[in-house]
């Protein structure tokens, strides 16, 4: 039996791909046809047979986005914990001291990725790159969802150990970080083998201090030798960029640089603290020169860094620099519109300009820049022959009203609201706003004692056995009772 064929008649707004002149273009009133197999038709009007029609006066269609960095494993049940807390001598950063306490137990780890998985498409993403530790349902609600997925088991050969507040040291077992490393092997070709077709393997030593140059370069070149890509966290805080210059007397591109391991298919996830920022010691500009030359991706993640008042300098830089870099979520909220506005935002703070990043070259960097990380040329476009993965965009959303630009209004006004449904291979996950084939909702009811048991843990494993009051303090005092 043939594919049945989708068509969206009359679109009031079309984000189209111009292949001329290899960028996203807007189309009036076009029509979009798409079946399992992939987009057929974007133009005027579509004159063959179609299944089912979709009237759309009112609708904006757009290529999926791809977020080419998040982690499923515990961030879900972290809001509301540690936004106002860091570490001062790390430079204010909270990871170390306050956020690797939380973790989801094996109960918990099931709703963390329904409802990461859901709040991904119901912000507009149709691909994404999950970093975490594997569980028992990990591949498989991958793909129940309908996302297309690239799952990345990490492993890594040394833990973080904070001293007090003030230093990170780091506990060493090469042992089972080789262990997590095999087993990290295997997953990625199950991943691989899935009959989905929609999910891959990535090969992901976690940060570029906890593991041992060795292990790095064997694990980029087994990455290499079964064609799949590498994401490691690299440049990420201060604190690691402090480090690397303590045992190398280098910034992470010029570690990885010599370690041969950068190239198109490595993805550096976040790489803020490169030699030009201005929080480094360094006042040159070559690690970006060595991200562009080697063709080296950076997966930009700006809302939690923000939090901690940190950011790139600046994206709009990186790109001028030739750098390709994609859009990431890394921790909740998991919403890549809301990403994206910040990525704009502090883009044009740190660039201290309005024009260091416009709407359409950020636009660009969630979808084919993210296309490119992942070495993709058939999907974060919508033209004949690129995948059918494909956002509706509820125009008459008081939010998207009035439209000069639709794309503007989304991003800097609307975000998820207005996304009203997502297709994926054609085949739709997301419809009037609803999770199609996941439990979202039953999954959202289950983060609250999740939480509960993740912060008892935090009470009993906290080095200095602080209180959960002392470790994430309420934003205003509780009222007397009387």
């Amino acid at each position: 039996m043939a594919d049945a064929i989708t068509v969206i008649r009359k679109a009031a707004w079309v984000v189209a791909w111009d292949e001329g002149t290899s960028q996203h273009v807007y189309m009036r009133d076009a029509d979009v046809a798409f079946s399992h197999a992939g987009i057929l038709f974007v133009g005027s009007e579509y004159e063959g047979h179609a299944d089912e029609v979709i009237a759309g006066a009112s609708v904006m269609a757009m290529p999926g986005l791809v977020n080419i960095h998040c982690h499923s494993g515990d961030e879900p049940i972290a809001k509301g914990l540690f936004e106002d807390v860091g570490t001062a001598a790390l430079w204010g950063n909270a990871l170390y001291e306050y956020s690797a306490l939380i973790d989801s137990d094996p109960d918990a780890k099931a709703a963390c990725q329904t409802v990461m998985l859901g709040d991904l498409m119901r912000s507009g993403v149709t691909t994404h790159l999950d970093i975490a530790s594997p569980h028992s349902r990990w591949l498989t609600l991958a793909a129940e969802s309908g996302l297309r997925a690239y799952l990345a088991p990490g492993f890594r050969e040394a833990r973080w150990r904070m001293v007090g507040s003030y230093r990170l040291d780091f506990d060493w077992d090469t042992a089972r970080g080789r262990e997590r490393y095999a087993e990290a092997l295997a997953f990625v070709e199950q991943a691989r083998a899935h009959p989905s077709g929609r999910i891959d393997g990535v090969i992901a030593p976690s940060q570029i201090e906890t593991c041992s140059e060795e292990l790095i370069q064997e694990s980029v070149a087994q990455a290499r030798s079964r064609g799949m890509r590498v994401t490691i966290h690299a440049a990420q805080t201060m604190a690691e960029h402090e480090e690397l210059l303590r045992r190398t007397g280098e910034t992470a591109p010029a570690m990885l640089e010599r370690l041969e391991v950068l190239g198109p298919d490595l993805i550096l996830g976040h790489c803020i603290f490169l030699d030009h920022h201005s929080w480094t010691r360094q006042r040159s500009r070559d690690d970006l020169m060595r991200l562009a030359q080697s063709g080296t991706s950076v997966a930009h993640c700006p809302v939690t860094f923000a939090r901690s008042g940190m950011t790139l300098e600046s994206l709009g830089a990186y790109r001028r620099a030739g750098v390709n870099v994609g859009i990431g979520t890394d921790s909740y909220p998991f919403n890549m519109l809301e990403e994206m506005r910040e990525a704009l935002i502090c883009s044009r703070v740190t660039g201290r300009s309005v024009f260091d990043l416009d709407t359409g070259g950020l636009f660009s960097a969630a979808t084919t820049g993210g296309a490119k990380a992942l070495g993709r040329k058939d999907i974060g476009r919508l033209t004949p022959g690129a995948k059918a993965d494909l956002v509706l965009v509820d125009l008459s959303h008081p939010a998207m009203q009035p439209i000069h630009d639709p794309l503007r209004n989304l991003i800097h006004c609307a975000a998820e609201r207005a996304v009203r449904d997502v297709y994926v291979d054609g085949r739709q996950v997301m419809k009037d706003r609803r999770v199609v084939n996941l439990d979202y909702d039953g999954a959202v009811r289950e983060l609250q004692d999740a939480q509960k048991r993740a912060c008892e843990r935090a009470e009993r494993d906290d080095p200095q056995g602080r209180s959960l009051s002392t470790l994430a303090p309420f934003s205003l005092p509780l009222a007397a009772r009387g």
